[in-house]
């Protein structure tokens, strides 16, 4: 175990995971060592292309500073997995992987730097010792961008990344610096804000000791049996995400803590898989952590997908919306007798749970839920009509979308459905009177009524 407060800075020319080397090419410094992108850039999947003026990434604190003040508007793009225009700008997009990549290592925290990857602080707090409570399915992806969005893994005891947080240090629309801790006045605002109050430059998240896990999938899940019988599959495991097209039968794929009671879903009818499978169907099966009940660290198995290969398809769209726990079965079968709506589009869908929290712009604020997740063919219009038939069969439960993904959700309901929404559109005008870092997507969903 490093000793608290160690400190090490990592060079790292990474690049977002799913971008071609053309549209993340960086060109000549500018006065000032801020690099300039020579070309502009989509978003991972493809599906926008940011219209900013000028698109930067600084190499230093200060360097960021001035860029902010400087700026008109300004908006991050994390690692570009994006598929709503969330981070587009017409004025500064930024990148942070320029700057210094700090990990510092606590007694059971660790402070990371904004632009580094999952799969970067994932490793190296293993090597350590210690591990995230939860991890997304894509280790690729900037630890600020995941929880600006509240992106989560599967798990009934796990909330998003964001409820790991304890601390955060932000650039204000002024260029001066704040640092705010779980528990201080706007803290619970903060964390999944949607790069709406500031720059995160650095978080600080709780660890736990490094564990183990072993995962295995389970095929022929009758979708019958999964609503009749949520908890009894969903409760006995560490994590469980369900892999489906809504026809009669999913794949269970069982993540399992090494140490922790066994789980076997066999009284379900499934059969356990004799060799990998990919979610979707004919795509690379070595992209994805080993499902065999090999057993390895935390860090190679909570994802779908392994950190050195490109995850997913690329050319896909995804959607996801989060309704309480307690309906789980009822919304299920909502969404599967639209099996025939979706199939045209739909590559895959996953079910996972997500423990509540406490972030007021988190899709489990106050309330534990089922996560339907929807990847989606690269056909923007026809996913489009598909999600207004399936947001109106969602529509008894109150769903929550996903801020990242794609919904048509207006954003009158979609103010109703969070019961802190006010409050943070007041720390969003404490923070940024000026709206230096609001964009059409911000104005749309949080102008004043």
């Amino acid at each position: 175990m490093l000793p608290s407060g160690r400190s090490d800075v990592i060079p790292d020319g990474g690049t977002a995971c799913g971008a071609s080397e053309e549209q993340w090419s960086t060109g000549q410094r500018s006065p000032g060592r801020i690099p300039l992108m020579t070309t502009m850039r989509t978003n991972w999947a493809g599906n926008v292309t940011f219209g900013a003026e000028r698109i930067v990434s600084p190499d230093s604190l200060d360097g960021l500073r001035e860029v902010v003040t400087a700026s008109r508007r300004v908006r991050v793009v994390g690692a570009g997995h994006s598929f709503s225009r969330i981070a587009d700008t017409e004025g500064t997009l930024l990148s942070l992987d320029e700057l210094p990549e700090i990990l510092e290592i606590g007694s059971d925290t660790i402070r990371v730097g904004a632009g580094l990857r999952l799969g970067r602080v994932a490793a190296y707090l293993h090597e350590y010792g210690l591990a995230l409570p939860t991890l997304p399915s894509l280790p690729h992806i900037t630890v600020a961008g995941a929880c600006a969005t509240a992106t989560h893994g599967s798990g009934d005891a796990h909330g998003s990344l964001a409820d790991a947080v304890v601390a955060l240090d932000l650039v204000l629309a002024d260029g001066s610096l704040r640092t705010l801790r779980r528990g201080e006045p706007g803290f619970d605002g903060a964390v999944v804000s949607l790069g709406a109050l500031g720059i995160v430059t650095s978080m600080e998240l709780r660890c736990t000791p490094t564990f183990d896990v072993e995962q295995r999938v389970y095929q022929g899940v009758p979708l019958a049996v999964l609503a009749d019988d949520f908890d009894g599959v969903y409760s006995e495991s560490f994590s469980v995400s369900t892999f489906t097209t809504f026809d009669d039968t999913a794949d269970v794929l069982v993540k399992h803590r090494v140490g922790d009671q066994p789980v076997d879903l066999g009284w379900t009818g499934a059969r356990e898989a004799t060799a990998p499978r990919h979610p979707i169907v004919g795509q690379p099966v070595q992209h994805c952590t080993p499902q065999l009940g090999e057993t390895g660290p935390w860090h190679e198995r909570l994802p779908h997908f392994r950190a050195d290969f490109a995850p997913s398809v690329g050319a896909e769209l995804q959607s996801e919306y989060f309704v309480a726990r307690q309906e789980a079965g009822a919304a299920l079968r909502a969404v599967a007798a639209l099996r025939a709506d979706l199939a045209p589009v739909l590559l895959t869908g996953e079910i996972r749970t997500v423990a509540a929290d406490e972030q007021w712009l988190s899709p489990t604020y106050r309330r534990s839920s089922v996560v339907f997740h929807f990847t989606w063919r690269p056909d923007t219009p026809a996913v489009l009509d598909v999600l207004t038939r399936l947001e109106q069969s969602l529509a008894p439960w109150s769903f929550r979308p996903h801020w990242g993904k794609l919904f048509v959700l207006p954003p009158e309901e979609l103010r109703g459905r969070y019961p802190e929404f006010d409050r943070f559109r007041s720390l969003r005008r404490e923070f940024d009177p000026h709206g230096r870092f609001r964009n059409e997507t911000i104005d749309t969903w949080f102008a004043d009524l």
